[in-house]
Formats: C-alpha cells, sequence, structure tokens
C-alpha cells in the first residue's frame, strides 16, 4: 500500500506536468517559440518566488510585465489562465484516480462513502428495519442555479470535459504503447484545440444558454450517474446486514434547478423563459431516452425459438407496428420497436423537434411517465422469468431507474421571487378589484386577517376586464406558464416556490393567493394543494425572526390545511450568502445554527415534518466547503431524512463535468444524509458551555464586521477602488444584473458580486473577518477560553467545520497581493486606516487559528490543499499582479478592446484557480 500511496502522489505531478507541458507546445505551435519562452520565464519566476519565505514578485514581475506588447501580455494571461484549470483537471481525475483504486493516499481529500457509511451505521446499532423507515421518505436533491461566478464559455467547458476524459484514458490498466500513444495524441489535440479557442463571451449571457449550459451537464454525467448510484447502493444493501432484497429503492435522489425559474432580481426571466426552460429539459430527458431504447433493442436479439417469453411481452411484440421479417422470431426487439414509435410520439407531442432516428411507423403517444414504465417492467419481467435475469439487470434496468427519477420533465423545476415583488403586485390586484384597500401601507396584522379571508373565498382578484402593470403581467405569467406544466408535464414538473426575503407570516400567505389565482391552490379542494411554498430566511435579522413567523403562519387554519394536503412537510430555506454579507461569516454560521435548532423544536411541537433547503455559494462566505463536512455537522436532528442543497456557478463544473467526479458527489450526499439522520446524536450535541461561548463571540464578531463594512466612512469607496468589482459588472458572466440598484450602495449589492470581488484582490474578507476580533476580545475575559476553544474545535462538530473552512479561505488569502489592489485606491487617509484594520484582523485570526487548532503554520493538518496550493498558486499569483497592472490602465483611460480583453482573462483565470470564488 506504501507504493500505491507514493505512486498516487506522483501520478497527479506527473498529470500536471503532462498537461503543462502540451499546453506550453500548443503556444509554441500557434505563437512562436518567443511567446512560449515569455509564459516559461514568467512562470520560472513565480515558482522561484514561492521558495523564498520573503516574496519579491511584484518587484520583479512588473518591469518584466511592463516591457510586453499587449498582445504578448494577452497570450500570457491566458496561458496562466488555462494553466490553472488545467492544474483543477489534473487533480480533478486524481481525486478519481485514488477513489477507483482505493486508495489512502496522505495527500489526498477522504471523504464519506456510502460503504464506510453503512459500515458506521451497522456499528453504531442502526437496524435494516431503521434504514428501510429512513429510506422511505428520503429526500436528497442537488439544485442547479444559473450563477455569475462560472465565467467559462460553453465551448471552453466541452473542451476540458474532452481533455478530462482523455487524462482519465491513460489510467487504464494494461493499455499497450499503441493504446498509451493514441490517448496521448487526443490529449495533444484537445489541448491545442483549448489554446485556439476563445476564453471570452461576446455577448451577453441569455436565460437560454443559463439553460443550456446546465443542461449540458446532464448529458456528460447526470442521466447516467445518477441511476448507478441508486444501484450501488441498492446491491450493498441487499448483503448483510442489510438484507433489502431485489426491490427496488424509492426514487429518494433527484436533481433539481432554478435556472429558468428564478426570477429574483432577474428581469430576463418570464413566462417565457420558463416554457422553453420546461421544453428544453423534456427534449434532453426523451432524447436520452431514445438512445438507450434504440441501444437495448440491439442487445435484444433473443430469438423465441430457444426460448419462452411472457404472454404480456407477447402481446406487446404483438401490438407493435414493426413488420419486419427479419425480426418475426425476435419479440424483444419487435415489442421495442413499438415502444420506441410511441416514446419519439410522445416526445414530438412535448415539443421535441428534431429525433435522431425516425420510428417504424406512428403510434399513440404514451399518457405519462408511469405507462411507459410499465412497458419496460414487462420486458424485465418476461427475461427474469425465462432465464434471463443477468440481461434485466443492465442497460434495461437503468433505463427503468431513470424513468423513475427523471420522468418527462428531466428536474424539477424551482420559481423563485422577491417578497416585496409579490408584495406589490397583490397590492395591485386588491386596489383593481376592491379600490382603496392600499393593502402596502397595511400593518403585517391586517395584511394577515385580509390575506386569511381572501383565501377562504374561490373567487378571485384578477379580471379579464382590467390592465395591470407590466410587473404583474409578468408574474401572472409564469404562474400561469407553472399551472400549465402542472398539467402537462406533472406536479413533479414545478414542486416548489420560494420566497426570497421572507420577513413576515404574510409573504408566505401572499403566495398562496397568487397561486389561487391560476388554478395551483383552490380554496373548495385543499387537497388539490400541489405547490410547496418555501420561504428563504436571509439576512441576519429574518433569521433571527424565523421561527416566530413560521408559529405565526402554521397557527392560520388555511396554511396548516395547505401543508397537510403536501405531506404535512415543511420545506425552508436558509440563506448563506445575503446573511455573510449582512453580518459576517461567524455570526452567519452561527444564526444559521440557532434558526435550524428553532426549527427542529418547533416542528416536532407542530407534528409536521421538516425539510431543509441549504442556500450554499461555492465561495466560504457563501456557505461552501466540503457538502459531506457541512451536513454531517449540522445540527442534531437538521437533516432527518431531508436535504436540499444549492450547486452554484464554477462549483457545478468541479463535482458534475465528467462521471467519476458526479458520481462521487452523489455518493457524498448520500453518505452525509444516511449518517445525519441515523447516527446517535451524541457526538453532534454541543456541550451548555459551546453555546454561550459561541453566543459571546458571535456578537462580538458581528459588531467587528459591521462596524467596518457598514459604519465606517470611506469602505464603500474602498470595495469599488480596491477591488474589480465594477469591471465585474461588464464582464458577459451571468443574465442577472450585479447590483440591486444603481446607488454603489453595499446594501443594494448581490452577495454573489461582493464575495467575488473581495475574492479577486485576495482579501477574501467575507470569509473570515471578525473572528480574530471577537476571540481576541473574548479570552481577555475568558483566561481559560483556549483550552474551551481547542475542545469545541476537537468535539463539536459545527465548529471544526466552521474553523476548517475559514482555514481554507485564510490559506489562498494574500495580502501582499492585495496592497497592490489597495493602492489603486485615490488617496485618502481613510483608506490607508481602512487596510490596516483588514491586516490587523487578518493576523488576529490567523492567530487564533493557529491557537484553536495547535498548528504551528495554516493546512499543517491539511496536506491535501496544501498540495493543491503548491499546484496552482504559481499560476495564480501572476495573474493577479497582471490584472492589477491592468486595472491602473484601464481606469486611466485605456478602454481599447485589448485591455479590456486582456482584463477580463484575468478574472476568468483567477476564478478557475481559486475555484470556489463566489
Amino acid at each position: 500500500m506504501h507504493g500505491k500511496r507514493l505512486s498516487a502522489s506522483r501520478a497527479l505531478v506527473k498529470d500536471v506536468q503532462l498537461l503543462g507541458r502540451l499546453l506550453c507546445n500548443a503556444i509554441e505551435a500557434t505563437d512562436g517559440k518567443d511567446v512560449r519562452e515569455v509564459v516559461e520565464q514568467v512562470r520560472t519566476i513565480s515558482v522561484n518566488d514561492h521558495r523564498k519565505a520573503c516574496s519579491r514578485l511584484y518587484d520583479k514581475l512588473t518591469p518584466f510585465c511592463a516591457e510586453m506588447t499587449l498582445p504578448t501580455l494577452n497570450r500570457v494571461i491566458r496561458a496562466f489562465s488555462q494553466f490553472s484549470q488545467l492544474v483543477n483537471i489534473a487533480e480533478d481525475c486524481h481525486q478519481a484516480r485514488i477513489q477507483r483504486l482505493g486508495i489512502v493516499d496522505e495527500a489526498s481529500e477522504i471523504p464519506g462513502t456510502v460503504t464506510r457509511s453503512l459500515s458506521v451505521l451497522a456499528a453504531a446499532g442502526v437496524t435494516s428495519e431503521d434504514l428501510r423507515t429512513l429510506i422511505s421518505g428520503l429526500i436528497i436533491s442537488p439544485v442547479f442555479t444559473a450563477h455569475p461566478t462560472e465565467v467559462r464559455r460553453k465551448s471552453v467547458i466541452d473542451i476540458e470535459q474532452e481533455l478530462s476524459r482523455c487524462l482519465s484514458q491513460l489510467d487504464q490498466v494494461g493499455l499497450t504503447d499503441q493504446e498509451i500513444g493514441s490517448h496521448q495524441k487526443d490529449l495533444e489535440r484537445a489541448a491545442t484545440t483549448l489554446w485556439q479557442t476563445n476564453s471570452l463571451r461576446g455577448q451577453s449571457l441569455r436565460v437560454v444558454d443559463e439553460i443550456l449550459n446546465g443542461l449540458s451537464y446532464y448529458d456528460s454525467t447526470i442521466l447516467r450517474v445518477l441511476p448507478e448510484a441508486y444501484e450501488t447502493l441498492e446491491t450493498q444493501l441487499r448483503a448483510a446486514p442489510w438484507n433489502f432484497g431485489q426491490e427496488a429503492l424509492p426514487p429518494f435522489l433527484r436533481m433539481g434547478s432554478w435556472i429558468g425559474g428564478d426570477r429574483d432580481g432577474n428581469p430576463y426571466v418570464n413566462g417565457e423563459t420558463l416554457r422553453e426552460a420546461l421544453r428544453l429539459q423534456s427534449e434532453r430527458v426523451f432524447s436520452f431516452y431514445l438512445g438507450e431504447l434504440h441501444s437495448l433493442g440491439a442487445e435484444l436479439s433473443l430469438d423465441d425459438r430457444y426460448l419462452n417469453i411472457s404472454t404480456d411481452l407477447r402481446r406487446l411484440a404483438t401490438d407493435s407496428p414493426d413488420r419486419s421479417e427479419p425480426r418475426r422470431h425476435e419479440p424483444y426487439r419487435l415489442a421495442i420497436s413499438g415502444m420506441y414509435a410511441r416514446l419519439a410520439a410522445t416526445a414530438r407531442k412535448f415539443g421535441s423537434t428534431e429525433l435522431v432516428r425516425k420510428p417504424v411507423a406512428t403510434a399513440p403517444c404514451y399518457v405519462n411517465p408511469d405507462e411507459f414504465s410499465k412497458d419496460l417492467a414487462t420486458i424485465s419481467k418476461s427475461l427474469t422469468a425465462n432465464g434471463a435475469a443477468t440481461i434485466a439487470s443492465g442497460r434495461l434496468r437503468k433505463l427503468q431507474r431513470a424513468i423513475d427519477v427523471f420522468g418527462f420533465h428531466l428536474v424539477s423545476l424551482d420559481l423563485r421571487q422577491n417578497s416585496e415583488v409579490h408584495q406589490r403586485v397583490v397590492h395591485e390586484l386588491f386596489e383593481t378589484v376592491r379600490p382603496g384597500t392600499n393593502y402596502e401601507s397595511l400593518s403585517d396584522a391586517k395584511r394577515m386577517t385580509l390575506l386569511t379571508e381572501e383565501l377562504r373565498s374561490s373567487q378571485l382578484l384578477i379580471t379579464p376586464l382590467k390592465a395591470y402593470s407590466a410587473e404583474t403581467t409578468s408574474e401572472l405569467s409564469v404562474l400561469r406558464e407553472a399551472a400549465e406544466a402542472h398539467k402537462r408535464y406533472g406536479s413533479g414538473s414545478i414542486p416548489n416556490y420560494i420566497i426570497s426575503k421572507a420577513g413576515s407570516p404574510s409573504d408566505i400567505l401572499e403566495v398562496m393567493v397568487l397561486l389561487r389565482e391560476v388554478g395551483l391552490y383552490r380554496p373548495d379542494e385543499p387537497k388539490a394543494a400541489s405547490v410547496n411554498i418555501i420561504p428563504l430566511f436571509e439576512t441576519i435579522s429574518d433569521l433571527r425572526n424565523s421561527r416566530d413567523v413560521m408559529e405565526t403562519t402554521l397557527a392560520v387554519d388555511g396554511y396548516r390545511a395547505y401543508v397537510k394536503a403536501l405531506g404535512n412537510r415543511q420545506e425552508i430555506m436558509l440563506g448563506y450568502s445575503d446573511s455573510n454579507k449582512d453580518g459576517g461569516y461567524l455570526t452567519s454560521g452561527w444564526e444559521l445554527y440557532k434558526a435550524e435548532t428553532a426549527f427542529i423544536l418547533l416542528f416536532e411541537k407542530e407534528g409536521i415534518r421538516l425539510s431543509l433547503f441549504h442556500g450554499r455559494g461555492g465561495s466560504v462566505g457563501r456557505g461552501g466547503g466540503p457538502s459531506y463536512e457541512a451536513i454531517t455537522a449540522l445540527p442534531p436532528g437538521a437533516v432527518a431524512g431531508s436535504i436540499r442543497v444549492t450547486e452554484q456557478g464554477e462549483v457545478i463544473a468541479a463535482k458534475y463535468s465528467n462521471p467519476d467526479l458526479g458520481r462521487r458527489n452523489l455518493e457524498l450526499l448520500i453518505a452525509a444524509t444516511l449518517e445525519a439522520s441515523l447516527l446517535p446524536s451524541d457526538a453532534q450535541e454541543p456541550k451548555p458551555g459551546y453555546l454561550d461561548a459561541m453566543e459571546e463571540l458571535s456578537e462580538l464578531a458581528f459588531d467587528s464586521y459591521r462596524c467596518l463594512v457598514y459604519k465606517t466612512d470611506g469602505f464603500e469607496r474602498f470595495f469599488w477602488e480596491a477591488t474589480i468589482i465594477g469591471e465585474i459588472a461588464k464582464l458577459n458572466i451571468g443574465s442577472r444584473p450585479a447590483s440591486r440598484s444603481s446607488s454603489g450602495r453595499i446594501e443594494d449589492l448581490r452577495a454573489i458580486p461582493w464575495v467575488f470581488g473581495w475574492s479577486q484582490s485576495r482579501i477574501m474578507l467575507p470569509g473570515w473577518f471578525g473572528f480574530g476580533s471577537a476571540v481576541k476580545q473574548w479570552l481577555s475575559s475568558h483566561p481559560d477560553g483556549l483550552t474551551t476553544l481547542q475542545a469545541m474545535y476537537r468535539h463539536w462538530p459545527f465548529f471544526r467545520t466552521l474553523i476548517a473552512n475559514m482555514e481554507m479561505v485564510l490559506a489562498k488569502t494574500n495580502l501582499a497581493i492585495a496592497t497592490s489592489y489597495v493602492d489603486l485606491v485615490a488617496d485618502c487617509p481613510s483608506h490607508e486606516t481602512i487596510f490596516a484594520r483588514i491586516k490587523d484582523e487578518w493576523a488576529d485570526t490567523v492567530g487564533a487559528l493557529l491557537g484553536i487548532t495547535e498548528q504551528t503554520s495554516l493546512l499543517e493538518n491539511n496536506p491535501a490543499l496544501k498540495q493543491s496550493i503548491y499546484h496552482r498558486f504559481p499560476c495564480l499569483d501572476p495573474l493577479n499582479y497582471m490584472q492589477v497592472d491592468l486595472l491602473r490602465r484601464h481606469r486611466a483611460g485605456e478602454r481599447d478592446h485589448d485591455t479590456e480583453e486582456a482584463l477580463h482573462l484575468t478574472i476568468n483565470g483567477i476564478a478557475a484557480a481559486l475555484r470556489n470564488s463566489g
């Protein structure tokens, strides 16, 4: 095994070197030897600088880059951007390698696996019946969201996926020299294509582009890997001590999406984009089914002169419109040919415009997925009953599972809108039919009275005789499309409605009224409720009030009946991004933890099942970090067999860009959910003293953070000038504006660009600021406090995860580089004071973290991340210094195309190197 460890580590280094060499070869072939030499000189300067204790990279690099022409500088930036992404590819392939080979590499992450989790559960005394009960109601759902920190073009992502595939091919055992050479040639071609492809978009991303980008991961990974995840778990559960038998597990693992349904702050999402999102999703899944059905037909060449078949299979073959003479004795092929014709007709009915293969004849559509699934079951039962069970357990079984999970809609699409929009729309509807109601000016108590009375009636507020504002018209069009989707695809197509900035009970009842207006809720048929209403609590004050908001709402009889009709389950979404921007890293994490605990107690009292939806971003400042650790660190009872998490931006590519990564991520989610739901809560339960310490630390950190960000004169200007936030707004990244208004106020800025801006300048402030000063003040009044914090780190998963994620951010922070960004700020005494406070806080935070973790340096206990930084920072740091130089030129008036392109390329490269940047 020791030899395996060494070979695994060496394999990663070898992959990084191979990909770097191929890119350099492509640069030389395309742009000449001189450009390659410049690139290698810059890298040599950076690598040598990183080997020294005191960095002087800026002093060395600045004059060197000043001598370059802008076109050459552009190529150097592209080279380092692509180097960074190639390191990502090599690391992802390495993670897949160690998982596949079962290697425990001390420099690799070793998160939970389903196999390990089942062993842990068995050792803890969890019984087969416990597991069956949990799985019968289990809900696990990763939810893709469109996100403006995924800065790469779809074409570039496709090329990178090909590079990953080719690199993985070289890992196969027993390759001949010829096969190795062939795979290396494929790698070389992909590297050359990457270099010769423009990394930047020529125009702003449209909503439909975001939809297609999200769907591309289904083609490459999810459609095949998700059914395999079920198969893997089923296989393990059939063995002792679980002994589940041959029955299929319920479809507990499903994908979700916001792309095309998230209207919060995005004026380009409307009824039309929602309809197109649903059509494209459906088209994608029908294309997959038809391809798999065709392949299944090719496999099932079984001849009825040599075997028996069931009566139902004979009927299916007889009913087929396929009259091909060569297939006369091939009943399975005849049956599948008829099924293909029916499925093709169904695909056309749902809007699929092109079929790769035409059916043999016209046929009636399938009414629903269950009807198609029933025909597949007929084939499976016939095979199993007649000596071909092993055939039934292959492609056919995976297709059956895919139908169970994806249906005809592929993925459940959530709707989301801001509560302020709902308020304005409901106000207008009341004013139209009852002038003078003046809904917006009412107190929340009076609004609740009015809404509760309204929800007792089936009479609609909408009237065709009135014209409505553009905003109200758009909102109603989305809801009407959702109602139509339920008729067309089933209620699983749009099962959830999320309310951003939920802060009062009326925010929830307003959505009930709007759903009633389009027939998605009928007061005279409360059991017909079909859309979960999910409040999203985002700010610190909203989190603190959230428990009371839900208690008041659940006291409304109409809403309580609504929840009961939906399985007596209430989902609540928690916002990690805005709570961090509002109160800082430590306070955000603590208020989320307290809100979760309060919800657990409330819903136990109310007898309603609680489901939590975690709105986590890619960066630690937005709730990011390893999923397994995050889930297992939640308060006892917070999971209880149900969890949804957002997957955003560049994190989607990092987790789902190839099958190995996708398989691993889904397995982590399953493993973490099983452990968090079934293991005794003793290990997660904090001691009372821990809670008191966190409350005091949070209060101190909150004051420190708010004092800097919201109460310091000149801080807004400092942020806008010491980061690249202004230039980010011009990059063709996402379809949604970066700010809610043009005011420039931090309160109006979205959390995503807030974090992204700090990440680009390597200050990373949202991921750590306030912690150091809080610990310092707390220790001054608690002489033995450090011992308490060390015990909290060792024994409380929540605190340990909080510290571990912060340590990752601190390791990526570079205040020497940040100084160069701060030098861009116009002369002002307050700016010097602000940066001095940031530096002091960083020093205090690092000191506090090292004391708590009992380390002498950052990442001493995390060799995997330390190695990752070693590989990527020599590529990352030069990009930062080149970005600073370009920012200086750009702000001095150099607004030509080449300067802006080079600047945007640095943004791409830094985001790629940091991976979780926004």
